[in-house]
């Protein structure tokens, strides 16, 4: 891989392409390309063709997705399991008929059957049931790990899959209906503060246990994955540790510095009990992440802090 390869990232505008975008500039790529949704419409397969025909990229890298929380999930399954499949398989199809020899393809841990052993290995997709409230965008992603896989094995092709655990950092969505669970907390925290320490409600019982990554550290992986030909298919991103969401909570409303109360709403759900992603596979090969949560989550505030006017709400 040269620094003048022609890389093209799809997504380039979200939070995790924003950062591979960065990341891959400040150890002087020079070729990069990236087209705005209105630019490129990765749903449509004739404009994807267009687009690989007129550029000729030499890698893709896909952190394109249409993304969400539990709320989003639920409300808009149609959508999370098709315009993902439809982005990725444009993707992923256009690439190999255009003799694309380097894929790197982004995923979620939310792939991994619900109540699968914790902590979650590579090996054991597709041996349960999945989590329900995310089924649908995990089935998209599913086929899309499927197919690089059948790419690798078929076509002998550097087809590879990165399964982030749960990703936050700059440039987030904080929209409250369709974000994550940490910046929507660092949203709900700071307005809250600024509404006389009001108390801030919070869905489930904060018991379950989350794991997540700073999307630099995300970012740094890519790199890896990029600059290196990794022996399998499929790798999981992530820390290693996991927190409760109750533990999380806390967390950010010390950072944010609310003093107010924390209030759980049992009555909501509160999702796979725990998903601890096991990324032994990447130590082995010398990938390791560097931004510890606290650090992490104060990066994200002052961002948020710096952003907050520009910050819309999403419409589904």
């Amino acid at each position: 891989m040269s620094k003048d390869s022609k890389i093209y990232i799809a997504g380039h505008r979200g939070m995790v392409g924003s950062a591979i975008w960065r990341q891959l500039k400040a150890i002087g790529y020079t070729n990069l390309v990236g087209k705005t949704s209105k630019e490129l419409d990765l749903r449509s397969q004739a404009e994807v063709i267009s687009f690989f025909k007129e550029e000729k990229p030499e890698v893709v890298i896909d952190a394109a997705a249409r993304v969400g929380g539990i709320l989003a999930n639920n409300d808009f399954p149609y959508q999370f399991l098709m315009e993902n499949m439809q982005i990725q398989n444009n993707l992923i199809d256009t690439a190999l008929q255009a003799g694309v020899e380097k894929f790197i393809f982004l995923g979620s841990s939310c792939i991994y059957p619900k109540l699968a052993p914790q902590p979650l290995k590579e090996d054991c997709l597709l041996t349960d049931s999945l989590e329900p409230t995310n089924e649908w965008y995990a089935i998209a992603k599913i086929s899309g790990v499927k197919s690089c896989e059948a790419i690798r094995k078929q076509f002998d092709k550097d087809y590879v899959s990165l399964m982030p655990t749960n990703l936050y950092g700059t440039h987030d969505n904080f929209d409250l209906k369709t974000s994550h669970v940490l910046p929507a907390m660092i949203r709900k925290f700071h307005e809250a503060k600024l509404n006389n320490h009001a108390p801030v409600n919070l869905w489930g019982s904060g018991t379950p246990m989350r794991e997540f990554l700073f999307v630099d550290d995300m970012a740094a992986a890519v790199v890896f994955a990029l600059e290196n030909k990794l022996p399998e298919h499929l790798y999981n991103i992530g820390t290693g540790e996991d927190l409760t969401i109750k533990a999380l909570a806390e967390t950010i409303q010390e950072v944010v510095g609310h003093t107010g109360a924390i209030v759980w709403d049992s009555s909501k759900p509160d999702g796979t009990p725990r998903k601890l992603m096991d990324i032994s596979k990447m130590h082995e090969l010398g990938w390791k992440h560097q931004v510890d949560l606290t650090t992490g989550i104060r990066k994200t505030y002052n961002w948020f802090l710096e952003n907050i006017e520009e910050i819309k709400e999403v419409k589904m």
